[in-house]
C-alpha cells in the first residue's frame, strides 16, 4: 500500500533557479510524494532580499503614495529569471502584472505578503507537471480571521481528488468572502502540517537548508551533534526557548493527528535529518538530554514573605497584578517564603516601577529585588526521567566555570530544567552544559 507524504519546502529551497531543480529531483525520488507547498522565494545569498519582503514593501510604499516600480521589478526579475532558466513555456508575466495592478489599487498587507508564495506554487506546478490548487480555496479563516478547521477539512476533501501530484501554497488562504489572511510569518510550515493531516497523511516532510535539529545554538557551540528522534512534546520545549527551526504553530495539527514529521535539507537529501514523533512513541535513548535552548532578556521580581506558603490567596493577588497590567510570565518558581516572576523584559516596558508598587501595596512582602539582565536556558530530554543526577551535573558543570545560577526549576513532566544565569553568562553556560552531557 502507498504512503502519502506531504512535502514542505522553504524559501531557501526555492530561493533559484538551481534550487527548483534540486526540489524536483526530490519530488521525483519518491512517488509518495504527492502533495507539495512551496514557500516564496528567500535569499539566495547574504546580500540578497527575501520576495516577501519586498511585497510588504510595495505595499508600503502605496500606502504612503510612494512609487514602487523599482521594487517591484526585483521581483519581476527573479520570477522571470527562473522562468527562462528552467525553460518553462509559462506566461509568469501575465500574472506578475495582476498582483502589480491590485498593489497599485490599494491591496490588503495579506494579500501582499502571500504574492511570493502563490507565484513560486504556479512555478513550481508548471515545473513538476503538477495540478496547481490556490490556497485561498482549501485554507479557510473565518469572519474574524481564525483558522477554520472544519471548513478547511470539507474545502480540501472536495478540491483534492484522484490528481497524482499537487502544488498547493503555503503561507495563507481566505475568508468565505474571498478575502487573503495570510499565518504569521513562518506559516508556510502550517500550511504543510494543515494538508498533512486533511488527507490523512503517513509523513510530513519540512525541506528546509539545515539537516535537522542540532542539540543547541551552532552560534554559541561549535558543530553540536544532530539530533535523529526527538518527540512534539521535547520540540515545543526548545522551540519554545529559542530553537528555531519549524514554524511553532505547525506543530499542532500534526500532533493530533499522530502524524511524524521529517526535517530535511534540500542541500543534502542524502541526509536523514531529524525525525519527529508522537509523545508516546517508544525511542532508545544513547543520551540523558536532547537538546539545549535559551533567550536572554529576562528581569526577575523575587519577592520574600514569613510565612507565605500558608497565606491563602497570595499568589492569586500575585497574578492578578500582572493580569491587572497585562504582562504575561515566563515561569514562577518558590519555596515556603519565597515567589520569583520571570518576565520578559518586553512584557514590563515602562510597567515594571507600577507593577513593583502594585505588589507592595497589595501583597505586604517583606522584601522585593529586582534581577535584570537575565537569561533562561532549557536543557531538555525524555531521558531525563529514567536518569538519576541531571540537576546535579547541571549545577556542577555550572559551578566548574564559577556561573551563580539565580533560578532553577522543572516541570512535571520532568523532561526540562530550566536554569536562570546572568545574561553575560548565557553563552558560557550552554557552553559548559553541553559538554558535561555531550
Amino acid at each position: 500500500m502507498n504512503k502519502i507524504v506531504v512535502t514542505k519546502f522553504g524559501g531557501s529551497s526555492l530561493a533559484s533557479a538551481e534550487q527548483f531543480k534540486k526540489v524536483k529531483n526530490i519530488i521525483e525520488a519518491d512517488s509518495n510524494r504527492k502533495y507539495i507547498v512551496p514557500s516564496a522565494p528567500g535569499k539566495r545569498d547574504s546580500n540578497d532580499y527575501k520576495i516577501t519582503d519586498l511585497l510588504y514593501l510595495c505595499n508600503t510604499h502605496v500606502k504612503q503614495r510612494i512609487p514602487f516600480d523599482d521594487v517591484f521589478k526585483l521581483i519581476s526579475e527573479r520570477y522571470l529569471g527562473i522562468v527562462k532558466e528552467l525553460n518553462l513555456n509559462f506566461d509568469i508575466q501575465s500574472h506578475l502584472d495582476i498582483v502589480k495592478n491590485t498593489l497599485t489599487k490599494g491591496a490588503s498587507d495579506d494579500y501582499a505578503a502571500s504574492r511570493g508564495e502563490y507565484l513560486n506554487g504556479l512555478i513550481l506546478a508548471n515545473f513538476l507537471n503538477a495540478d496547481f490548487v490556490d490556497a485561498a480555496e482549501v485554507i479557510i479563516f473565518n469572519e474574524s480571521g481564525v483558522y477554520d478547521e472544519e471548513k478547511t477539512q470539507a474545502a480540501m476533501t472536495k478540491k483534492l481528488g484522484n490528481s497524482s501530484r499537487i502544488v498547493i501554497p503555503g503561507f495563507y488562504g481566505a475568508k468565505d468572502n474571498g478575502e487573503i489572511k495570510t499565518f504569521s510569518r513562518g506559516g508556510s510550515d502550517v500550511t504543510g502540517s494543515i494538508v498533512a493531516k486533511s488527507v490523512k497523511a503517513d509523513l510530513y516532510e519540512n525541506w528546509t537548508d539545515v539537516s535537522g535539529f542540532l542539540m543547541t545554538d551552532p552560534r554559541i557551540v561549535e558543530n553540536p551533534k544532530s539530533i535523529e528522534k526527538i518527540t512534539y512534546k521535547e520540540l515545543r520545549e526548545l522551540s519554545y526557548m529559542g530553537a528555531s527551526v519549524l514554524h511553532e504553530e505547525a506543530i499542532f495539527p500534526v500532533r493530533d493527528a499522530g502524524i511524524p514529521i521529517n526535517i530535511r535539507n534540500t542541500n543534502k537529501p542524502e541526509d536523514k535529518g531529524t525525525l519527529i514523533v508522537d509523545d508516546l512513541s517508544p525511542i532508545s535513548y544513547s543520551r540523558t538530554i536532547t537538546g539545549i535552548a535559551g533567550k536572554k532578556g529576562f528581569t526577575v521580581i523575587a519577592i520574600e514573605k514569613a510565612l507565605l506558603n500558608s497565606e491563602i490567596g497570595f499568589c492569586r493577588r500575585l497574578l492578578s497584578i500582572l493580569e491587572m497590567y497585562n504582562v504575561s510570565f515566563e515561569n514562577m518558581p518558590s519555596g515556603i517564603d519565597s515567589v520569583s516572576l520571570v518576565i520578559a523584559d518586553s512584557e514590563l516596558q515602562g510597567k515594571l516601577d507600577k507593577v513593583v508598587e502594585e505588589i507592595k501595596r497589595q501583597c505586604s512582602p517583606d522584601s522585593i529585588e529586582i534581577h535584570p539582565n537575565m537569561a533562561l536556558i532549557a536543557t531538555v530530554g525524555r531521558g531525563m526521567t529514567k536518569t538519576k543526577g541531571t540537576a546535579g551535573r547541571i549545577f556542577s558543570a555550572l559551578a566548574k566555570e564559577n556561573i551563580n545560577i539565580r533560578m532553577i526549576d522543572q516541570g512535571s513532566s520532568e523532561i526540562n530544567i530550566l536554569t536562570g544565569v546572568e545574561s553575560n553568562d548565557f553563552e558560557a553556560s550552554i557552553k559548559a552544559i553541553y559538554r558535561e552531557f555531550i
